[in-house]
């Protein structure tokens, strides 16, 4: 620590590394210090890729099951400990990361340890997210190649020789999704968002405390030009970003595309009549986590009673209020560039001239959408009731509690709905599930009066990390011996 300033590394295969080019982050320490992070250049990254073989063999050698130890002991230093930061033998404490990750995102401190809580679930269930991901084969598949299913022997390899990541700021919570990769015995080359260095940081530092090997993690903030050299020199990767992001990597199979999610809550003719006892159910799915998630409800479709369910929803959602970040009950997320803020507002009130859509929590709200207050900017959680299912804001998704209420017929939901990530389907009518059972743009399926950012560990969240990094060969032979 010098001058006053904290100073994040790069990771090399876990060796701190500080660049001659930084990132001034601000004041956001408890300490008062300034925030740097390095700034890693394409070329840095591709000459450790040709050293990946090292990574690899550091996590070869330990049995999986140990792994899986290890990641659950991980969960809880994550959660409670006191971590390596910076680059003078500094530590972190949870309350110096919450302050900062607040600092640095906007959310109240409050989503941050939610988010935290996130994190480390993600680790201390991993047996059952692992389970969930193989379909119940044994950890001892990353160990020897093989595993047995009942009577049939199985043979698993890896496709990529790492995974690497580019991550997004909005959510922490979303680190939980390369976390089994290490597992699987894949190294992971990370490149955290420029808001959030924090979290993968102080993950990788659990990690290596509880016993993974230092060599299998590479962590690199880095510009656009090294995103690209992460997720297109290793063998898979992971990108989260707009619709743009998906269709400049939609062309590559190696890399998996996490675009807007456009997740929905259906409610179902059979259901229309009792909406009130589900309001609760849609209220969550658009405001939990601030309404930053990729599983926050963007619309909801109704087969009627629009005018009562628009309603009811919109004066629920005006309830949450903009709360300085200490508040425990604080529900909605600044943002940390209002300048961002103020560009989502812009383009809402100017959807809005085009017929067919109100903005009904307008009228509930005290105040205008975009408002200062804490020393933060916020976006007040806001509902669109669409006459017009074809409205520019009918499909739309904003980083904050946003969502379009759009009547039409049962019959007509699945046509429209689009490439979803979440739907949640309000319904007990069988001949409708099977419907939503075979439609080909639900990523996941909720059935019954279920949010739609309900995770349950044994399933994946956005496609499955195991069929991505491994891949099931034929194998034949007169001696097998698995067991």
């Amino acid at each position: 620590m010098k001058d006053n300033v904290t100073h994040i590394p790069a990771l090399r295969f876990g060796e701190a590394y500080k660049s001659l080019d930084t990132n001034d982050l601000g004041t956001v320490l408890k300490s008062g210090n300034r925030l740097e992070v390095s700034v890693v250049n394409a070329g840095i990254i591709r000459r450790d890729k040709v050293a990946i073989e090292r990574a690899r063999e550091s996590l070869r050698k330990i049995p999986a099951e140990t792994l899986l130890d290890y990641a659950e002991k991980a969960s809880e230093i994550y959660l409670e400990g006191e971590l390596p930061f910076g680059m003078d033998g500094e530590t972190q404490t949870v309350a110096d990361y919450v302050t900062a990750l607040s600092g640095l995102t906007g959310l109240p401190h409050s989503l941050c340890r939610s988010n935290m809580f996130k994190v480390a679930a993600a680790l201390k269930n991993i047996r059952a997210v692992l389970a969930g991901l193989t379909r119940g084969l044994p950890a001892e598949l990353f160990d020897k190649g093989c595993a047995r299913l009942g009577d049939i022997d199985m043979n698993f390899y890896p496709t990529a020789d790492s995974l690497g990541v580019t991550l997004p700021s909005n959510s922490p919570g979303v680190n939980s999704l390369w976390l089994p990769a290490l597992v699987m015995k894949t190294p992971v080359f990370l490149k955290p968002g420029r808001e959030d260095p924090l979290t993968p940081y102080r993950i990788i530092q659990a990690m290596i405390q509880a016993g993974f090997p230092k060599e299998a993690f590479g962590f690199y903030p880095t510009t656009h030009d090294g995103g690209d050299a992460i997720l297109l020199s290793c063998g898979r990767g992971i990108v989260f970003g707009s619709d743009a992001t998906v269709k400049k990597y939609a062309k590559y199979s190696n890399i998996q595309v996490h675009g807007s999610g456009r997740s929905k809550v259906l409610i179902g003719q059979d259901m229309a009549e009792e909406w009130e006892k589900h309001l609760d159910v849609m209220f969550e799915s658009v405001s939990a986590n601030g309404g930053r998630s990729c599983i926050n409800a963007s619309s909801v479709l109704v087969p009627s009673h629009i005018d009562e369910i628009s309603d009811a929803l919109a004066r629920k959602l005006a309830t949450i209020e903009p709360c300085s970040r200490e508040d425990e009950n604080a529900l909605l997320c600044g943002f940390a560039n209002a300048e961002f803020a103020k560009m989502m507002d812009e383009a809402i009130d100017d959807a809005l001239k085009t017929p067919g859509a109100v903005d009904l929590t307008a009228k509930y709200r005290n105040g205008p959408r975009l408002i200062e207050k804490f020393g933060q900017t916020f976006l007040c959680p806001t509902l669109i009731a669409c006459s017009d299912p074809s409205h520019p804001l009918a499909n739309t998704e904003y980083m904050f509690p946003f969502v379009s209420v759009v009547e039409m017929p049962q019959s007509e939901m699945l046509d429209v709905i689009g490439t979803t990530l979440v739907v949640s389907a309000v319904t007990e009518d069988e001949g409708w599930m099977e419907d939503l059972m075979a439609c080909p743009d639900i990523d996941r399926l909720n059935l019954g009066s279920v949010p739609t950012n309900w995770v349950q560990w044994e399933q994946p969240h956005e496609g499955n990390l195991f069929e991505f990094l491994y891949r099931r060969r034929a194998i034949q032979a007169k001696t097998l011996k698995i067991a």
